[in-house]
């Protein structure tokens, strides 16, 4: 125990290390991280984020419903904008008057969203508005002068996404998920199962010490030869299984063995409770990646006290949301596709008796220009959505935009000029999850920068 975790450290101050001769302060950022207190929990609490990879086209998800915007919406994208009639269905209607927007004021979501309109209207969905990546609080004027910090190469996707996921552009060690992780993983009974990948790798879940484990939308990968017999011998997967999980006085290779045994045990653990865990009822799309990818997370979720799990962020991504060209053939698929998983997942929290202890969140790399033809361009903020038994739902977040090319709201083409940013959504995220108002400040390197009674925003 003593040695790994002396071999942790090493590991970390060499990565902190071998930043700092180009970003000192980060570098000492990240040091001051390690000093954070770890946090207890004695309930039981999931975050889970699903990231929409490509942009989100923002315009043709919450479309503006009053006459006066919505007739702005129509004219800047002629070709593109859903009929009035086709979005009444879909309006929404704050279920309180805390949660309302100016009498003027209203936005109905895509059709296709459908699936998700029983949530707000129980009050467990919120809708945050014009929300995106910022240092500090930003004007148009301060924008246009280049007078304030901005995030580095906005527009860019893997810049964006990274910054969207951990406050820092393309080449970042650690999201704020993983960060989050950090405060929560001592008090777990297995840590390795504190931050949990169930589309791949992203940064938002790699932690300075929590390290993301990676799952299919069926369970834990198998490690070939090991799991079955390799060339047909088990003697010769009992010899590879000895040969990649045998410490090594050499520091690289003990720390493979290290990740390697780490890995296989939690396959192992993880098989085990998965297949003891209850049947899931709740019916979830077919031929739905997302939708496969939350069904495995809500299966994990059941299991959470068999592997002595109190805390746990999960991370599902749906790609697609690139679109330059066919938005109106592609998207109203994808936002059919994102309101069937989130809807069914979180009906399947419900079944489970977990839904207040679970909240689920939209992210993506930025929104898309509201000028439009047969696509949309890069954008800035955008709007997301907020699902779980906690969530104060049934209203708005944050401040509508004008609906305006060059408006007051926006940098040009529609472009959102965030109101809100990812570090205010983040934190209010993480307050709920148990952190800290000091470990947030660690946790969101950017949040100092905003007034503390702005820094959470009150939806969970």
């Amino acid at each position: 125990m003593t040695s790994n975790a002396s071999r942790r450290a090493f590991l970390q101050r060499a990565s902190a290390l071998s930043l700092a001769g180009v970003a000192t302060p980060w570098a000492l950022n990240l040091a001051a991280m390690g000093e954070a207190a770890a946090a207890t929990a004695t309930d039981y609490k999931a975050l889970v984020c699903v990231f929409l990879y490509g942009g989100n086209d923002y315009g043709n998800t919450l479309i503006p419903y009053d006459s006066a915007r919505y007739a702005a919406y129509q004219a800047m994208r002629p070709t593109l904008a859903y009929p009035l009639s086709a979005l009444a269905p879909t309006l929404l209607t704050p279920t309180t008057t805390a949660g309302a927007l100016p009498p003027a004021i209203q936005y109905a979501m895509a059709p296709e969203l459908a699936a998700l309109l029983p949530m707000f209207n129980a009050g467990r969905m919120g809708v945050m508005l014009n929300v995106g990546t910022l240092v500090q609080p930003t004007t148009k004027a301060q924008y246009t002068a280049k007078s304030v910090p901005l995030p580095p190469k906005l527009f860019s996707h893997n810049d964006q996404q990274s910054e969207w996921q951990s406050s820092s552009p393309e080449g970042a060690t650690s999201g704020w998920g993983g960060r989050m992780g950090d405060l929560f993983e001592a008090g777990n009974g297995n840590a390795t199962f504190t931050c949990v990948n169930v589309s791949g790798n992203a940064v938002y879940l790699s932690g300075h010490s929590a390290v993301q484990y990676q799952v299919s939308s069926t369970g834990p990968v198998a490690l070939n030869g090991v799991k079955s017999p390799l060339f047909g011998s088990a003697a010769c997967s009992t010899a590879l299984r000895n040969l990649i999980t045998t410490p090594s006085a050499h520091l690289f290779e003990a720390e493979y063995a290290r990740v390697t045994s780490r890995a296989l045990t939690a396959g192992d653990v993880l098989t085990t409770a998965l297949a003891g865990g209850p049947l899931i009822k709740t019916v979830f799309p077919t031929g739905n990646s997302l939708a496969d990818q939350l069904k495995l997370v809500a299966r994990m979720i059941s299991t959470s006290n068999e592997v002595g799990a109190k805390r746990q962020v999960f991370f599902v991504s749906m790609g697609g949301f690139d679109t330059h060209d066919g938005l109106a053939a592609v998207h109203p698929g994808l936002l059919t596709g994102v309101a069937g998983a989130m809807s069914a997942f979180y009906n399947a929290t419900v079944e489970l008796g977990v839904a207040d202890r679970v909240t689920t969140f939209t992210g993506s790399d930025f929104g898309r220009t509201l000028t439009a033809d047969d696509g949309s361009d890069h954008g800035w903020g955008s709007m997301h959505f907020m699902l779980g038994g906690a969530v104060k739902g049934g209203r708005f977040y944050g401040s509508a935009p004008a609906v305006a090319n060059n408006g007051p709201d926006d940098v040009g083409q529609g472009r959102l000029l965030p109101s809100t940013s990812v570090d205010q959504y983040a934190a209010t995220l993480g307050k709920w999850f148990g952190i800290s108002d000091t470990d947030l400040l660690t946790v969101l390197p950017n949040l100092s920068n905003w007034n503390v009674s702005q820094r959470t925003l009150g939806f969970v």
